[in-house]
């Protein structure tokens, strides 16, 4: 027996001895990295695992709101308008048509009107100035988060204006155009319910007024709708207004070309020269129908002679260029056309 040589019982204890070590080698190995192998009758675990980090909950960005005007020209707020401040007669009209109320405006008379929120109407703020020239330290000191004014009037004031609030310049050349911007504004403020049943009215309105027009033959007669105080102007079929008065009435009363002033600069003798039978006056402090009283031109105009001149509510009738005005002034004037 040499121990040395790992010779035990010669050549045949070499089978036996091989098996032990063979069987020592795996106890040696997980020896040697530093674990020891599960005993009997226990089963491994395996590690727990690692921990997930958990990401902090994303708030939901919302999309800047654009809509796009009866031009075509789009308009994008970073948010929807809580608090917007009117500079023209059409932004107080959709406002309420919408069931809002302007945090300040420019047309009191008009908001004050029965038709609109009545003596609710003295509670807003009224903005000082003249008309493109009102006081923007005045229109900061409201907050608003939308400015509307008009287009060709209000672009002046846009780069003090936007320091504090974005400025949206409204354009009506048709009651078309008004019920787009309603539409337009209703998107910016979620209201489209309120918008379908403002415009459903409207439509109803206007599809009335048609059939007690010709009813009544006043799509035949000849009408004017005018305004001034010391001189006159008159609706022409290009002006809102006139236009508007032309879908009911016999409106004689085409642009003459040129700028505001010339185009509806007609003089007492063209106004009986189109001998119109009933007219509707918008009166700028003194009253036009006193001015002329004793004008033997004005005398001799079929309407003035007939007793048919009306002076209507100047804020309505000049400033209100909504679907709610539109909609006003066609009751008034089939009534006083007819009565």
């Amino acid at each position: 027996m040499r121990y040395g040589a790992f010779s035990i019982g010669g050549h045949h204890a070499r089978p036996a001895l091989r098996r032990c070590l063979l069987a020592l080698i795996p106890l040696v190995l997980v020896a040697s990295c530093g674990q020891s192998a599960p005993q009997a009758g226990t089963t491994a675990t395996a590690p727990p695992p690692a921990a997930t980090a958990t990401a902090a909950p994303v708030s939901p960005v919302r999309a800047a709101l654009t809509i796009t005007d009866p031009h075509g020209k789009t308009f994008t707020l970073k948010k929807k308008p809580e608090r917007v401040v009117c500079l023209t007669g059409l932004c107080d009209d959709a406002l309420v048509e919408l069931g809002l109320t302007p945090v300040a405006t420019t047309t009191p008379g008009l908001l004050s009107h029965s038709a609109y929120l009545g003596a609710k109407g003295s509670d807003v703020p009224v903005i000082p100035g003249s008309f493109g020239g009102e006081d923007v330290a005045r229109i900061a000191e409201a907050k608003p988060d939308l400015v509307i004014g008009l287009a060709g009037v209000h672009d002046q004031l846009r780069t003090a204006v936007e320091k504090f609030a974005p400025l949206w310049v409204v354009q009506v050349k048709s009651y078309d155009d008004s019920i787009g911007y309603l539409r337009a504004l209703a998107q910016l403020t979620d209201r489209g319910q309120q918008q379908a049943e403002a415009e459903t009215r409207f439509r109803a309105k206007l599809a009335d007024g048609t059939t007690r027009s010709k009813a009544a033959g006043l799509d035949k007669t000849p009408v004017l709708a005018m305004y001034g105080g010391t001189s006159v102007g008159v609706n022409t079929t290009e002006d809102v207004l006139g236009h508007f008065m032309s879908q009911f009435f016999a409106y004689p009363w085409p642009s003459k070309g040129g700028g505001f002033e010339t185009a509806q600069a007609y003089s007492i003798e063209e106004i009986l020269a189109k001998a119109p039978q009933i007219i509707f006056i918008q009166s700028f402090g003194t009253k036009v129908s006193d001015h002329y009283k004793d004008n033997p031109v004005w005398k001799r105009v079929p309407a003035v002679s007939a007793g048919k001149v009306f002076e209507v509510p100047t804020e309505l009738w000049a400033s209100g260029r909504g679907t709610r005005a539109f909609g006003v002034i066609l009751d008034e004037a089939l009534a006083k056309a007819a009565g």
